[in-house]
């Protein structure tokens, strides 16, 4: 079996990192409210009333957050671009001093040899654009785009490769369905035009890279979906599951087409989103590569909520992470297989965009992260053995950060444990491990 270490020259390790969960200044030069202000400021919203006003304070410490990356030895750091402080309203008048932000850390980045591999939307909508129906709002997409651009004119001299969205099936379900994510719709299936409309705006912004010489992904977390039996009706929820979380997010932009949704009771039109033309509009840009965001797979059984085509169900013999997620790392390489089996020549090379887990804090030294990446790794090198074409993996994530509706302190992804009061950073053991191992690979 290949071990961790037997993955190609040329295999570029990265961390990753989103503006909300890290920046803060929130209110500081000029940078507008997004969905996600708006959405901590509700009761009951985030766990214990905590918010990404100050997260980790990244937007004054940036250098110091840099110097831990040069230590690892990164190739490449995935960031995402806060919208509202390059473009407080979404839309019309730029904010000099939102943009010298990210000029400054691009610059820093390329001046420690790490290469920026930036995301255009990180889920924190301008709440200007939400005002006005946010993702469910056709136009959102167009003002995507008209963003991408400026962005793009700015930094594209220096940042090669872009990635447009982030997890659209995440923000789409979690935003606009359930609500438990910004901005706190609860839509259930009527949610899907956002989905469409955030397809819609990576076509775009796509051709507005494409058109400046740049390289394009989307990164969307998908998982490999297990019927709890092989009875009909379980298969068949597997496969409405199977529709929804993944295939909804990659068959148009690789295939040009959407899934069957009717078994999810969608209509092909998907509540009247799509449009005539839409189609090429996201499929004929083309990706340069495939973001694949991975943490668990997902075991599905016949529905028993009559609103629903299926149920969730625990995987058996699991271990969990401290957010309550399964441990399966073989499921990754199953995930690999099953993309390039799926989209054959559609398929771009993949790059391992976010692969991580929370550990409880208390938790010494560290060892359930380190065997967490250790195995996905693994599971990543037999995927290449066996014909994948994978070119890097970027662990989620550097920093401990704001975690969403779990506030700050409960659920920490990080190589480097934050703390909140103090913004101190002290990396864990499992950064040192990162380290060796991305000097092991270089060494060989």
């Amino acid at each position: 079996m290949p071990d961790r270490y037997d993955l190609p020259a040329g295999f570029r390790w990265g961390a990753a990192t989103a503006a909300y969960q890290i920046e803060g200044a929130v209110g500081e030069d000029g940078r507008g409210p997004s969905v996600w202000d708006t959405f901590c400021a509700r009761p009951g919203a985030v766990r214990d009333g905590l918010t990404g006003a100050v997260a980790c304070d990244h937007y004054h410490r940036y250098l110091e957050d840099i110097e831990l990356m040069k230590g690892l030895g990164l190739d490449g750091y995935r960031f995402s671009i806060a919208w509202p402080r390059v473009l407080p309203t979404g839309a019309g008048t730029v904010n000099p001093a939102g943009l010298a932000f990210y000029d400054r850390l691009v610059d820093a980045l390329l001046d420690a040899g790490i290469t920026p591999l930036p995301t255009l939307f990180h889920w924190d909508l301008p709440q200007a654009l939400e005002d006005l129906g946010g993702w469910l709002n056709r136009e959102t997409a167009y003002r995507f785009a008209e963003y991408a651009a400026v962005v793009a004119d700015r930094l594209g001299d220096r940042v090669p490769a872009w990635i447009t969205l982030n997890e659209p099936f995440v923000h789409t379900v979690f935003g606009y369905a359930l609500g438990t994510h910004a901005p706190g719709r609860t839509l259930m299936f009527e949610a899907l035009p956002a989905a469409h409309h955030q397809l819609l705006g990576h076509g775009l912004a796509a051709s507005v890279l494409h058109e400046r010489g740049l390289e394009v992904m989307l990164s969307n977390n998908l998982t490999p979906v297990q019927p709890a039996s092989s009875s009909p009706a379980d298969l068949a929820a597997a496969a409405a599951y199977d529709d929804l979380h993944n295939r909804l997010f990659t068959d148009p932009v690789l295939l040009g087409r959407y899934p069957d949704l009717s078994a999810l009771g969608v209509p092909d039109d998907i509540y009247g989103a799509v449009h005539p033309g839409d189609s090429d509009l996201i499929h004929t840009p083309g990706l340069d590569g495939f973001g694949l965001n991975f943490y668990n797979p997902t075991r599905v059984a016949a529905p028993t909520d009559p609103g629903l085509p299926f149920t969730l169900v625990d995987i058996p013999d699991a271990p969990h992470t401290a957010f309550g997620w399964p441990v399966v790392p073989d499921a990754l390489r199953q995930l690999l297989l099953h993309l390039r089996e799926s989209y054959g020549k559609a398929l771009p090379p993949i790059t391992i965009t976010e692969n991580g887990c929370s550990v409880e804090e208390s938790t010494t030294p560290d060892q359930p992260r380190i065997d967490f990446m250790s195995a996905h790794l693994d599971a990543v090198a037999e995927a290449v053995a066996e014909g994948v074409d994978v070119r890097g993996y970027y662990t989620w994530s550097l920093l401990d950060n704001f975690e969403w509706a779990e506030g700050l302190f409960r659920q920490r992804f990080g190589l480097v444990h934050v703390d909140f009061e103090t913004q101190r950073r002290t990396p864990k053991a499992s950064y040192a491990w990162y380290r060796d191992l991305i000097a092991n690979h270089r060494a060989r």
